[in-house]
């Protein structure tokens, strides 16, 4: 150093003599120190310069990087006056040290202080011993440079990391910046800034104690640099501004090669790359510096700042998006300020099964800032800077050359319906668990609903706005692939690659328009929609029922037995040959061979309450609680309440008529077949009291002609009940709204230019179909709990009186005296006759006497009065609550229940829950 000093001063003496010599590289300019090494004549010089040896010859005076110590050759009269000055050197140099300036604080003593106190003798000794051995080596420091293994980052650094500058031996230690002129400090200085700026330590600007180079963590913040003690403040304060952006270069450097590992993905890949083009530009120009510095002798520490402050505020713009991204993955000290994304479940499981970590590094158990994240940060980021012309356009080329891959995936995703998200950064999320196969038992319309979704923490802030278009988009186009209905193999051209792009709008909006319209072709010409919902209305809504009415007489003896013995193979022929059967309309159906019979041991009411019984859950979910949790099953069940059709669907078909739909489908079937069921009992009760003889006979008995009028009536009020609930929920309910869904279904011309496009979308026609069946389950009063209750125990009521008809026919014999006495009654017949005669014959050997058999007689009267009483007053009842609670919903939900309530009313009126009611008393006055 002190030949830098030398050299430095003859520099300033001597002016610029040779600015024209050219500048040989730095490699040579050390072996020609090394080659004069042995003709220096001092050895304490030598111990103090360390490796950096005086050159006695072939320097260049006019070159600054002679004041920091490394030669250039010059003339011979150059070599005379530093012959002139070695003997200065000499004498400055034999102060020797014994500890390293680094471990030395700002405010130690001076020098003087620090110099060993070694015997004069000793220090003749080693003079001597090193004159008779000048070539003897110092002491060896070989640091190794080695290759680490690979990571998931193909381009990251993989050279090792050198040792600290303040491990090196006390031999390589440089000379103390107290004792160098300014100039010499500011050569010295301003070389080390070259080697700073490029992430390594100088002689004099070292890291920071508290900084690791090991810690991959440390130097994704940055390192601080600290500079040794002795540099004049002018010269440090400079120096401290500039080393701000070698702190930013390090944490550049190891943030683009954490993130351009694998897990990170393609859009933190590309992001990557454009900051690497960025640094490889300040590279260049930290080389255009050195070469300023090797070449201008004007160049100066102030000079040297003055042409990195543009690339300073460079820098610290990418840092500070850098430092955004770090707290985003955690990777620093402090945790992520937002809560953590939801995790992707099949992510996991395939990282497990591979044996690995979530991810690797420092983020292990971290979430990963990935796809549209990384695009919302740089977009929210160029919001804030957009006043700043440097930052908005340096913002604006990441956020370019960042976007290409995920425009990528979109433009893969729109024009094809695929994607290729390997990284699961990308908008939509495909749940590939969910398969096209289990659409057979899916109630809950899974394939549809999730097996695509869109993921709500990844979405950049420009696809915000029609994110729900893209899903559909995609969605449309995946269903058309598979089924083949369009070639969507055509590369689309002319498509936007960057989100700056001003077409990128209509890009999504085309695409959208265009998908939609495919499948809507798809699904209503060619898989024949319309048609497909006609079908379902035939067989489930009993529209017509001629075929229904059919197959119920010729199955009646199979429907009849427990719900376990019926034969369903048996059930499933008859209805195959009635759907065939020569002019019944379904018989031209060609879709009957999708139409299934099958058994439903959960009662219709038990089903329906369990469903409205579930809150706070959406829609689907309900019906999905209905397939997956049990539900005790009807012990009494019986064919006719157990049976329910089942309807197959071909794909795409079954996107619209899914398992859900279906399911309302049977809902509805259950529910009109019951009322059916119903309808046919009474009808048969008609018969039985207009055909059978004990029914037929006016009894002498008035009381026994009462009770028969009471039982006549309150069948007939049971079916006006039943009749005017079947006719609303067919004529009223359903037909009307599906004659709106009919018109909504149809395709129109959506445009002045007469395209004939259709103006619906396939999910609002997959919507209009689930309101359609939600509408009808409402107004038929299946959705609501109440009322399925009170209408529950008006059928049980109705089932329970029509049941009993054979055994009020038994009781009403035994009770007529007519039946019993000897006399032939006038209007029965010889043969039926005989047949009382001889069951009383039968009786009559058992009777104690006329007045027991009177008495017997009397009290059965007044027990089948008491009877009919007790079924007026529950049908009554129960009636009137029915009336009141449709006069509740129709004034608070559904108006449409109005019409119902006023036709139910007639069925309550003479009775006490009338405005005029009649007791028992005024029945039966006269008797």
């Amino acid at each position: 150093m002190s030949s830098r000093l030398s050299n430095y001063t003859e520099r300033r003496t001597n002016g610029t003599s040779d600015n024209d010599s050219n500048p040989r590289p730095r490699a040579a300019a050390a072996g020609h120190a090394s080659h004069t090494h042995s003709a220096r004549g001092s050895q304490q010089d030598q111990n103090q310069r360390g490796t950096r040896s005086p050159q006695a010859a072939h320097t260049n005076p006019a070159h600054k990087r002679t004041a920091s110590g490394n030669p250039r050759p010059a003339s011979r009269s150059t070599e005379e006056r530093r012959t002139e000055r070695v003997t200065v050197t000499t004498k400055e140099k034999l102060i020797s040290r014994t500890r390293s300036p680094e471990r030395r604080s700002k405010d130690a003593p001076p020098p003087e202080k620090w110099r060993p106190k070694e015997p004069a003798k000793s220090r003749q000794a080693e003079t001597k011993s090193r004159d008779a051995k000048p070539d003897t080596p110092p002491i060896a420091w070989e640091p190794v440079v080695s290759l680490t293994p690979h990571t998931s980052a193909p381009l990251a650094i993989r050279v090792s990391i050198p040792p600290s500058a303040s491990a090196a031996p006390q031999s390589l230690q440089p000379q103390p910046l107290h004792e160098l002129p300014l100039e010499a400090q500011e050569a010295a200085i301003i070389e080390d800034l070259l080697f700073v700026l490029m992430g390594y330590e100088g002689q004099y600007i070292r890291y920071a104690y508290s900084f690791d180079l090991n810690e991959e963590r440390d130097r994704l913040a940055g390192p601080e640099f600290k500079i040794l003690p002795g540099l004049d403040p002018s010269l440090q304060d400079l120096t401290v501004s500039m080393l701000r952006m070698a702190t930013h270069y390090v944490a550049l450097e190891t943030f683009v090669d954490v993130q351009s590992r694998d897990e990170f993905g393609a859009v933190n890949h590309a992001l990557c790359a454009a900051i690497r083009k960025f640094l490889q530009d300040y590279l260049v120009m930290v080389a255009q510096l050195e070469t300023q510095f090797l070449t201008n002798d004007t160049f100066t520490l102030h000079l040297l700042n003055l042409h990195t402050l543009p690339t300073s505020q460079m820098m610290l713009q990418l840092y500070s998006l850098a430092h955004e991204f770090l707290k985003k993955n955690a990777l620093l000290d402090y945790e992520s300020e937002e809560d953590s994304d939801p995790d992707d479940i099949e992510k996991m499981l395939e990282n497990i099964k591979r044996g690995g970590d979530l991810v690797s590094g420092n983020m292990t158990g971290k979430k990963v800032c990935k796809g549209g994240v990384v695009i919302g940060l740089i977009t929210g980021r160029l919001d804030k800077m957009s006043g700043d012309p440097a930052a908005r356009s340096l913002l604006t080329s990441l956020l370019r050359d960042a976007s290409r891959p995920y425009m990528a995936m979109l433009n893969e995703w729109l024009h094809r319906g695929e994607i290729g998200d390997p990284h699961s950064e990308f908008l939509i999320k495909e749940q590939k668990s969910i398969k096209r196969d289990r659409l057979e038992e899916d109630y809950t319309d899974d394939y549809w609903e999730r097996r695509y979704t869109i993921r709500d923490h990844g979405i950049p802030p420009q696809l915000q706005g029609v994110k729900d278009k893209v899903l559909l988009a995609g969605k449309y186009l995946n269903v058309v692939r598979e089924c083949g209905g369009v070639d969507v193999s055509k590369v689309a051209q002319d498509i936007p690659k960057s989100f700056d792009d001003p077409r990128f709008l209509d890009n999504v909006n085309n695409a959208y328009a265009h998908a939609n319209e495919s499948l809507m072709k798809l699904l209503l010409t060619t898989h024949a929609l319309p048609a497909r919902l006609r079908s379902l209305k035939h067989y489930f809504f009993l529209d017509p029922s001629d075929f229904f009415t059919y197959f119920m007489e010729l199955s009646a003896s199979e429907l009849r037995k427990p719900v376990k013995s019926v034969n369903i193979v048996k059930l499933q022929s008859l209805l195959d040959l009635v759907l065939r059967q020569p002019g019944s309309i379904v018989s031209l159906d060609p879709f009957k061979e999708d139409v299934h019979i099958e058994m439903n041991e959960v009662g219709l009411i038990k089903m329906l309450e369990h469903v409205v019984n579930i809150t706070g859950v959406e829609q689907g979910e309900v019906l999905q609680a209905v397939s997956n949790q049990p539900i005790e099953n009807d012990k009494n069940a019986v064919g006719f309440t157990s049976l329910q059709l089942d309807y197959t669907v071909p794909f795409p078909v079954s996107l619209v008529v899914s398992r859900k739909t279906i399911w309302r489908y049977q809902a509805l079937f259950r529910y009109l077949l019951s009322l059916r069921y119903l309808e046919s009992q009474l009808s048969t009760a008609w018969q039985t009291h207009n055909t059978g003889v004990v029914w037929c006979h006016r009894s002498s008995t008035r009381r026994v002609e009462i009770w028969k009028r009471r039982i006549w009536t309150l069948r007939a009020r049971m079916v006006v009940f039943v009749q005017q609930l079947l006719y609303f929920c067919t004529l009223e309910v359903i037909e009307p709204n599906w004659q709106s869904l009919m018109s909504r279904l149809r395709a129109k011309d959506g445009s002045l230019d007469g395209s004939g496009k259709p103006d619906r979308t396939v999910d609002e026609l997959m919507q209009d179909h689930v309101d359609f069946l939600d509408t009808c389950l409402k107004g038929c009063m299946l959705t609501n709990g109440k009322l399925i209750r009170i209408n529950s125990k008006l059928m049980q009521t109705c089932i329970f009186f029509a049941s009993h008809m054979n055994w009020l026919s038994r009781e009403l014999e035994k009770t007529d005296p007519d039946l019993i006495g000897p006399i032939k009654p006038p209007n029965m017949s010889d043969k039926e006759w005989k047949r009382f005669q001889a069951v009383r014959s039968q009786k009559s050997h058992g009777d104690s006497g006329s007045t027991s058999q009177l008495q017997e007689e009397e009290d059965r009267i007044n027990y089948l009065m008491d009877l009919i009483k007790t079924w007026e007053r529950n049908f009554s009842r129960h009636l009137q609550i029915l009336l009141d609670a449709l006069n509740h919903y129709a004034a608070t939900e559904t108006v449409v229940l109005l019409s119902l309530c006023a036709r139910l009313a007639t069925a309550n009126q003479g009775t006490e829950y009338d405005a005029g009611p009649r007791n028992d008393d005024e029945i039966g006055s006269g008797t």
